[in-house]
C-alpha cells in the first residue's frame, strides 16, 4: 500500500478532503523522522514502536580486496510491531 492509497482510504473513511489528509499524514511522518533524528523513540499503543537502534563500531572485511575497514558506531531506525498487531497479522493467514 502506498502513501497515496493510505490517504485515499483515510479520506474515504473519515470524509475529510484528500489534501487535508495528505498534509496530516506527511506531518505525522515528518514528526516521527524528526523525533528519531533527536534519538527519541515513538510508542503507539496497539500499533508498535519506532525505535532508534544503536550499532557499535565494528571491523569488517572487503573480501575482494582482502582489506579490513572500520565501520563507525551509528544509529538506525527500526519498527517493532505491538503484540496485538502481530497476532492480528498472524491470524489473517487463510
Amino acid at each position: 500500500m502506498t502513501k497515496a492509497e493510505i490517504v485515499n482510504e483515510i479520506s474515504k473513511v473519515t470524509g475529510i478532503e484528500k489534501v487535508t489528509v495528505q498534509k496530516t499524514v506527511e506531518a505525522f511522518m515528518e514528526s516521527i523522522k524528526d523525533s528519531m533524528v533527536k534519538d527519541k523513540n515513538i510508542y503507539l499503543r496497539g500499533f508498535g514502536s519506532f525505535i532508534v537502534k544503536k550499532r557499535a563500531q565494528k571491523t569488517a572485511r572487503n573480501i575482494s580486496k582482502n582489506t579490513t575497514i572500520v565501520i563507525p558506531a551509528h544509529n538506525i531506525p527500526a519498527f517493532k510491531p505491538a503484540k496485538s498487531f502481530v497476532n492480528k497479522v498472524k491470524s489473517s493467514i487463510k
